[in-house]
């Protein structure tokens, strides 16, 4: 079955009621949405939470989902506006903690700690970039959303996704540069 089809009868049980399509969607999605709220909350207790509040409100919504784009854009939708909710009840900054990898046992030892440190390097320049930009840089490059999708999940338009893309970038490259991470490309 195909991912687009499989994703479609999973929200048809959902819509239905069927309360093994909760376990379906957490075993086919659960991780993604639960390090999405992590890194948008910064608290893994927190983050824990939104995963499941909007789990739950998936499932009381699944007869509204229309279908447009990919289910996995829909939740992380659902994921976003939890957070953004809880994030303004309890008063605290938008954390850029990343995921951490697991690391292959092929690595060597100084492997591990220059790859530490370019993770630790990317988070603080990431710091520094104001949260509408994290969220975009979030959605794509962490989340593996199109542009339309990001631009939906956030609801805004599609220039200003690419705007905020575009300068996240620009901000981002800057940073590292300055920090020494990165070298300045010969003209």
């Amino acid at each position: 079955m195909a991912e687009s089809e499989r994703d479609l009868d999973l929200v048809r049980r959902l819509a239905a009621g069927d309360e093994r399509a909760v376990g379906d969607l957490l075993a086919a999605y659960g991780q993604r949405l639960y390090a999405y709220a992590l890194r948008l909350t910064g608290d893994p207790a927190l983050a824990d939470d939104v995963t499941q509040d909007a789990v739950v409100a998936a499932w009381r919504s699944a007869r509204r989902y229309r279908g447009e784009g990919r289910l996995i854009a829909w939740l992380l939708g659902i994921v976003h506006h939890t957070a953004l909710k809880a994030i303004r009840r309890r008063p605290q900054t938008i954390s850029d903690q990343l995921e951490r990898t697991l690391a292959s046992p092929a690595d060597s030892p100084e492997d591990l700690a220059e790859a530490g440190q370019q993770a630790q390097s990317v988070r603080r320049a990431l710091a520094c970039l104001p949260a509408a930009q994290r969220l975009v840089l979030e959605l794509i490059f962490y989340q593996g959303l199109s542009l339309e999708e990001a631009a939906r999940v956030c609801r805004i338009p599609l220039g200003t996704v690419k705007s905020r893309l575009s300068s996240a970038r620009k901000q981002l490259r800057g940073v590292l540069l300055r920090s020494g991470e990165v070298e300045e490309e010969a003209r």
